[in-house]
């Protein structure tokens, strides 16, 4: 092969390349979701709605994720009562949320049981220590809250976790547990105790 064709198939391959490659770039750019052409938004459908997959996408694309600082399931200044979000608060701020209160809190504003709300607005008893007495758990040291109390007395479902990091929910004041494992976004459900 004569230098000249080499050159020349070289030349046809180097803009064989650059065009796949500027091809690539104006995909990257103009498709939803996808590369650094988005600043880090996602699409938003003609209703209005987030599309999901476009963030997924574009996590995709780049091969890392572009919030290197995700956001949690839960934020930090909001109030939760249900297992699920006070679960992941305590695993994403090793605190409980901010309108929990612990009894003796909640004693030095006036109240003597029942609903908190009227003593502290949105307020839940929460963070007094658990004995374990029940001994259903394993060893450890243990704290507790009250769970899906909001406005209402104080029934039956607690939370109850070690320091350690470990999550327990019962339904039927301490006659019974479940472990509450926190995943990600989300938790998962292990083992009974009773």
């Amino acid at each position: 092969m004569t230098d000249d064709k080499r050159h020349s198939r070289w030349a046809r391959c180097a803009r064989q390349a650059v065009f796949v490659a500027m091809l690539l770039l104006c995909c990257l750019v103009t498709v939803p979701g996808c590369g650094s052409g988005t600043n880090g938004s996602a699409a938003s459908g003609s209703d209005g709605e987030v599309a999901a997959e476009s963030v997924s996408a574009s996590t995709e694309t780049n091969g890392k994720d572009d919030d290197a600082e995700a956001s949690p399931a839960v934020d930090r200044e909001t109030v939760y009562y249900d297992v699920e979000h006070v679960v992941l608060y305590l695993d994403a701020y090793g605190e409980l949320p901010p309108n929990y209160l612990t009894s003796d809190e909640a004693r030095n504003l006036g109240w003597e049981g029942g609903p908190v709300d009227p003593y502290r607005k949105d307020g839940a008893i929460g963070g007094d220590h658990f004995g374990n007495y029940e001994g259903l758990l394993p060893d450890g040291d243990y704290h507790e809250c009250d769970i899906d109390t909001h406005g209402s007395r104080r029934g039956a479902k607690r939370l109850v976790w070690s320091t350690d990091g470990h999550y327990y929910y019962t339904e039927d004041h301490y006659a019974s547990f479940v472990e509450v494992i926190p995943d990600g976004d989300s938790v998962t459900y292990g083992d009974t105790f009773d």
